[in-house]
């Protein structure tokens, strides 16, 4: 996830090239955004809003964005598009399918960790408008099962995993259960919504499909 920015003072600013200061607003933006959304919820939440929270004219939001929704859409693919990245390198890097499948877990909920506005927007704001999940979200949300399935037919190919499951299916039921995961952390109170039970739920979460995918010896 990107740094916190500094705000625009002085010189500073001033010697930023004028697409670096453009972006930097854009992303600033978006930060403003999650909060807000996160705050509120996507349909109560105004323009205006977003504007006051990120610091900017309420003109300025449509320099970057069409509408409220594209600001939504734009936050998922914005940072789905990391998150991809990331996970990419992160597998990569990873030794042995099992330590590849915990990866994978650990990326998703970790990530949010620090981000619970993020994983609130993510989980449950993208929910109110499955027009523009199907519309504008689908293809990343396909890339990320790619990348999942991926990883276990890496492991079917090696003997390592089952081969009479679908990697496709393995993937869906696998993101599914995060998904589940992040929005119980993301609503959770003071005592379900801590690091320490996201932790938790990302090791057993990855425990529970190795097993079920795990070869028997000699099968």
């Amino acid at each position: 996830m990107p740094q916190n920015e500094r705000p625009f003072r002085g010189a500073a600013a001033e010697g930023k090239p004028k697409a670096k200061r453009g972006a930097d607003k854009r992303e600033r933006i978006l930060r403003a955004a999650i909060k807000v959304f996160a705050r509120k919820g996507f349909y109560a939440t105004r323009v205006s809003e977003i504007a006051k929270a990120a610091g900017v004219a309420d003109g300025t939001i449509y320099l970057y964005f069409k509408n409220k929704d594209d600001v939504l859409v734009s936050i998922f693919e914005d940072r789905i598009t990391k998150l991809l990245a990331f996970l990419r390198g992160e597998i990569d890097k990873a030794e042995g399918i099992e330590g590849k499948v915990r990866v994978v877990v650990e990326t998703q909920l970790g990530l949010l960790e620090e981000h619970r506005d993020l994983a609130e927007v993510v989980t449950v704001n993208l929910r109110q408008s499955s027009r523009l999940l199907k519309q504008y979200a689908a293809p990343l949300f396909t890339q990320y099962l790619d990348l999942i399935a991926s990883v276990i037919a890496e492991g079917q190919r090696e003997g390592v995993l089952r081969d009479d499951v679908s990697p496709r299916i393995v993937a869906r039921g696998l993101w599914g259960a995060l998904d589940g995961v992040a929005l119980t952390w993301a609503l959770g109170g003071p005592k379900t919504g801590t690091p320490e039970s996201l932790r938790r739920a990302a090791s057993q979460i990855a425990s529970v499909f190795l097993e079920g995918l795990r070869r028997e010896a000699g099968a």
